[in-house]
């Protein structure tokens, strides 16, 4: 539909535009199969919940695009991950800006908490709404940026933030160099404790054989170089990875299988043979 050249007349119709579009965009995500919560504005207490706050600091005033608005503090109902609104009820103040904004009028910046490329907002949802309506692609803001333990991006969904939680507590109980910790990719949120376990559990058993104390950081630097590392160099020369398993989870299936096989903590020669004819006496493709 043309504007008609009557801001007031304009605005009411941006705001049944921005309307359709979200109806629009779930049919389009539900026929896709897309997940549930891919449309899902997200929140950014339960983000910084899981991602752990290591600290903030004030950027100043910037320009940022609109696209990487993905989240809000307190307004998590009225819109949606792409800032369109989900009901009616927020129609009065969004018509008086889209007005505003066709009249000309200045918009004061918006606020928002930055998280690596993600930003949240803590004051300007419905100038976000409005000028992503109007298809501008970015906006002025009071940037304050928060360090977190764990990163993300802009593809973080909130059925990502167990995950992501998990991960936090694994690295606190394992505290990892930040390339070390890169490597340790698990899929199951419950995974990251059972591994932060049998860590510790390492770190005990080389403490008793050496006789003496050892931090958590001398323990994960100790375990991830003595036996992650050469475990999964061996896993990986012995084919022992599966397709589309990260070498933390082949290192989690063949310690407990090691275990359960072999009772022995040990590695060597002997116990990668046994268990390659093991697993691949086991797998699916094995002749019966």
């Amino acid at each position: 539909m043309a504007d008609t050249g009557f801001p007031a007349q304009d605005a009411r119709t941006d705001f049944s535009r921005a309307r359709r579009r979200r109806l629009v965009a779930r049919l389009v995500a539900r026929l896709r199969r897309a997940p549930h919560d891919v449309d899902l504005i997200l929140p950014f207490e339960e983000v910084i919940k899981a991602l752990g706050v290591r600290g903030e600091r004030s950027l100043g005033l910037q320009v940022i695009p609109l696209d990487s608005i993905v989240g809000s503090v307190d307004r998590t109902r009225d819109f949606d991950r792409s800032f369109r609104p989900t009901s009616s009820r927020v129609r009065p103040r969004w018509q008086r800006i889209a007005e505003a904004q066709r009249r000309g009028q200045a918009m004061p910046p918006i606020s928002v908490y930055r998280i690596g490329d993600m930003h949240f907002v803590r004051d300007g949802h419905h100038r976000v709404s409005v000028a992503r309506a109007m298809r501008r692609e970015d906006i002025d803001a009071y940037v304050t940026e928060v360090q977190t333990a764990v990163g993300s991006d802009r593809t973080l969904r909130p059925a990502d933030l167990p995950l992501k939680g998990h991960e936090r507590v694994f690295n606190e109980r394992v505290p990892l160099d930040s390339k070390a910790r890169a490597r340790i990719q698990l899929s199951d949120p419950w995974e990251y404790a059972t591994l932060a376990e049998g860590v510790e559990a390492w770190g005990f058993r080389v403490m008793q054989a050496r006789g003496q104390l050892m931090s958590r950081d001398e323990v994960a630097r100790a375990w991830f170089e003595e036996d992650y590392l050469p475990v999964t160099d061996a896993l990986r020369e012995a084919g022992l990875i599966r397709p589309g398993e990260s070498e933390a989870e082949a290192y989690m299936r063949v310690v407990s299988d090691r275990y359960r096989l072999m009772r022995t903590h040990a590695w060597d020669e002997r116990v990668l043979e046994r268990l390659q004819r093991e697993l691949s006496a086991n797998s699916p493709g094995a002749a019966s």
